[in-house]
């Protein structure tokens, strides 16, 4: 996707210069070409010198350099793609009111690019009304942006936004900026993940062994796709993907109630979490003591949630169903695939080597309600996500 793609890096005077480096960094592994424009102010945190041996190329910091008296606009005009990180504030007003007093804000004057901000300011900075305004502006006239995120600044502790984003968050949202037109640009996914959690009593619960990684991944690739995406996951070790909206659920009820409610707003459902199938009968109020013998368990089933929430399906969705099976699992998802009225269902056999819970790899197969059938060879989880998406592709807009 990088490669041979120029990047210009615009990088203002913030203490998280010192993340722009990794971000320049990561944008030359992944194969782009990278032009690293330093404001003054910026130059006080990182020098100059530093950027030129992460990319290979000169630092472009002073519209007056002899021979450099168009740079700013042959390389505003020649980028694929502006990055601003960190965007101070000063940048952010400057870019606002159209200035042009430095290399940085005359090239983005005369860029015809995308631009993606990374803002990077103190909290009350950030939440000041110029700012905002500032900000309106910016978005309204097609740029882009990114954070800012919670967490320390370099005053102190703060639960404010004001931090700038991470090198690979702001790559994240950059890759989307320059990919291919997708089906899914501006779509709103829905992706359910990981397992369910039946309580016995306060202590202990039925589950099973789903990781979260495969509704992870389809999470991930549709946001890189251009999706607005939320994930609803069940317990689950994994961090939420850069950009994805993330719902946190418990019991298999709580899945039901949370799809339900996204349904109607959904272009797709991906439904790639793995419900518990039973839950106890009666849930005990308290723990139960081992010296009070044996433990019998009445069991019942719980909801199937596709079926369940098949009336708040939005028309002209496309809906996506995962069958975990053990056992001719093809003719049992296939089976799955028309009784709960799916346009895709995705089966794989949890007894095969490398693919089920707890791997990071998959093989799969992916069945179409008209009869269409792919065989996805054991391959990554991120490989077998974007598969299943190519699919969901060729549905939307049927």
């Amino acid at each position: 996707m990088w490669q041979g793609r120029r990047v210009v890096l615009g990088v203002s005077g913030g203490i998280a210069c010192y993340k722009s480096c990794i971000l320049a960094r990561r944008l030359v592994e992944a194969g782009a070409r990278v032009d690293v424009v330093l404001t003054r102010a910026a130059a006080e945190f990182v020098r100059p010198l530093t950027f030129e041996a992460l990319t290979g190329r000169p630092v472009l910091s002073s519209l007056w350099s002899p021979g450099g008296a168009l740079a700013h606009v042959r390389l505003g005009q020649d980028a694929d793609l502006i990055i601003v990180a960190p965007a101070t504030a000063n940048v952010i007003a400057r870019a606002a009111q159209g200035l042009a007093d430095d290399f940085l804000t005359a090239m983005l004057l005369a860029s015809t690019a995308p631009v993606l901000l990374a803002p990077a300011m103190n909290d009350q900075m950030f939440a000041a009304d110029a700012t905002a305004a500032n900000l309106e502006i910016l978005k309204a006239r097609g740029v882009h942006l990114v954070g800012p995120e919670t967490g320390p600044l370099a005053e102190g502790p703060s639960d404010q936004p004001g931090r700038m984003s991470e090198p690979e968050t702001i790559l994240t949202h950059a890759a989307r900026l320059i990919r291919p037109p997708s089906a899914l640009a501006g779509k709103r996914v829905v992706v359910t993940a990981g397992p369910t959690r039946e309580s016995i009593d306060p202590v202990r619960v039925i589950t099973n062994r789903s990781s979260g990684r495969m509704g992870y991944a389809v999470a991930e690739a549709a946001f890189d796709r251009g999706a607005d995406v939320l994930l609803i996951s069940g317990p689950s070790a994994l961090d939420a993907p850069p950009g994805v909206s993330l719902q946190r659920i418990e019991s298999t009820a709580e899945l039901e109630h949370a799809v339900r409610e996204a349904l109607p707003a959904a272009d797709v459902l991906v439904m790639a979490a793995a419900p518990a199938d039973f839950r106890p009968a009666t849930e005990g109020s308290g723990k139960l003591a081992r010296t009070s013998g044996p433990l019998s368990l009445d069991l019942e089933p719980t909801a199937d949630i596709l079926a369940a929430t098949r009336d708040a399906r939005k028309p002209g969705s496309v809906i996506v169903g995962f069958a975990l099976e053990t056992g001719d699992a093809v003719a049992k998802g296939a089976a799955k695939l028309e009784r709960k009225a799916l346009d895709l269902i995705v089966v794989n056999d949890a007894l095969e080597p490398g693919a089920g819970f707890e791997v990071s790899t998959n093989r799969v197969t992916i069945l179409g309600d008209g009869g269409d059938r792919v065989e996805v060879p054991l391959q990554a989880k991120r490989g077998v996500a974007d598969t299943i998406l190519d699919a969901v592709e060729g549905r939307l807009g049927r």
